[in-house]
């Protein structure tokens, strides 16, 4: 069944070993989508397996213990020791203990999970080697929950039958499950996980500011903000606050009219976000645009493209000497907005006031009532992701790209359209991975991570 992750024991015999690892013994699997991610080789019996005999007591204890940052974390941070701690925390190969795990690695974009198996990597020295599965698979993050929340009760009904009391992973659980139950300590948990932190790793006091700042930003857009810190060195630290977005509001911004901006009539049948991939609601969202304003294949202005934000005219020209390091529109409780464009070039000007065009209409048309800030920043999260497709499909659309191309995927050919739009050439590149008419191995720009997949 697509959408759904399993994730189970199946009981084996244990003669020896500790109380809870005779309790909780048993065939491992994992199963998202309808595929296996755990299928290997029992190397000693050369047997084929759908997973391999451990004990299921260390995989729960990993799974509550990392659960915050299983499901909120975004993105593998960029500094090399928070990378380190990332993988110990995302990757199930790391769980130790003794046994050989899968290579899964779980990650999320906030509304999606996601789950890559791979091979083994030594399989020669391994006792079970994995096959790994193809591609990444997708399914709801709340699938992720059920699957844990699943599992780790299954763990514990079976230390119980066996008369295993007040273990560590009761503990955890018990914390767990009153830290999701608790609103405000679910805040914290949350931004703290945000920030790739481990539970009480940071500065409760910095963490705490940090969501008192929810009342000036939204709480959505603050998880954003944190999301794109841990792309620096130290997330907290490096984190923008309220008083940050303000000044430089006013230092490197320009005035908006919120009443002033493009709006879009009903599309029935719109997916709600997380129901299909970010970039394919972008990519809806900005056809929608272009039917409304009856575009058809023109290259927008920047003079439109400022009228569609309601924003003075000469946006994307207006230079500033404080560039800000995030692109946003801040709404003011006077009614105004001040946005600000953190490029100086053209092409990413233009892109990055795309994308904020996009955000208010998304948030609008999901969630009635925005919060004041609307952040374009680097991270992964499926909110960027929606953006960035928006914005892309808005001011280059496929349709008369590829026809452009007229299957010419040469790097002049890119760059001859992307010119034409006036975007950059990475822009071009990225749509024609997404609709695989180039393999991302043959997209330099973005070979390592794509900006809206």
């Amino acid at each position: 069944m697509l959408d759904e992750l399993i994730v189970s024991l199946s009981p084996q015999t244990l003669a020896s070993g500790s109380a809870e690892e005779r309790a909780t013994f048993g065939l491992f699997a994992v199963v998202a989508n309808e595929h296996l991610l755990t299928a290997g080789e029992d190397v000693s019996q050369k047997e084929l397996r759908h997973g391999p005999h451990v004990a299921g007591y260390p995989i729960a204890e990993w799974l509550v213990w990392n659960w915050w940052r299983l499901r909120w974390e975004i993105g593998r941070p960029s500094d090399e020791n928070a990378a380190c701690r990332w993988d110990f925390a995302h990757r199930m190969s790391t769980i130790g203990e003794g046994y050989v795990w899968p290579n899964i690695t779980i990650s999320s974009d906030g509304l999606q999970s996601y789950l890559f198996s791979e091979p083994s990597r030594n399989p020669e020295m391994m006792l079970f080697r994995y096959f790994g599965a193809p591609g990444r698979q997708t399914v709801p993050a709340a699938s992720l929950e059920t699957a844990v929340d699943g599992f780790v009760a299954d763990i514990l009904t079976r230390l119980e039958r066996a008369g295993v009391h007040e273990t560590n992973l009761h503990r955890l659980w018990a914390d767990l499950r009153m830290e999701r139950e608790d609103h405000e300590l679910a805040r914290f948990r949350r931004l703290e996980a945000q920030l790739g932190y481990e539970p009480d790793e940071a500065d409760e006091d910095a963490i705490r500011r940090r969501l008192d700042d929810a009342v000036e930003l939204g709480e959505e857009a603050l998880g954003e903000i944190a999301a794109d810190a841990t792309l620096g060195d130290d997330a907290l630290r490096g984190m923008m606050s309220a008083g940050d977005f303000a000044d430089i509001a006013l230092q490197n911004g320009f005035e908006a009219n919120p009443n002033d901006a493009i709006t879009l009539g009903d599309m029935p049948g719109m997916p709600q976000p997380g129901q299909v991939e970010a970039w394919r609601l972008g990519q809806l969202f900005a056809k929608g645009i272009r039917a409304q304003e009856s575009l058809e294949e023109h290259r927008i202005s920047d003079t439109a493209l400022a009228n569609f934000a309601g924003s003075v005219s000469d946006a994307i020209s207006r230079q500033s000497g404080h560039p800000s390091t995030i692109s946003f529109a801040l709404d003011g409780q006077d009614g105004r907005t001040h946005m600000s464009l953190r490029s100086r070039w053209e092409t990413g000007r233009r892109f990055d006031l795309a994308r904020l065009i996009g955000d208010r209409l998304l948030r609008n048309q999901i969630h009635g009532s925005p919060e004041p800030l609307f952040p374009a920043t680097r991270a992964s999260s499926y909110r960027q992701k929606m953006q960035r497709a928006f914005a892309a499909e808005l001011l280059s659309p496929f349709a008369v790209v590829d026809d452009m191309l007229g299957g010419d995927y040469s790097e002049e050919k890119q760059n001859e359209v992307a010119a034409h739009f006036t975007v950059s050439p990475m822009t071009i590149q990225t749509q024609l991975v997404n609709h695989r008419r180039i393999d991302r191995d043959d997209a330099p720009d973005i070979a390592e991570h794509s900006p809206y997949s």
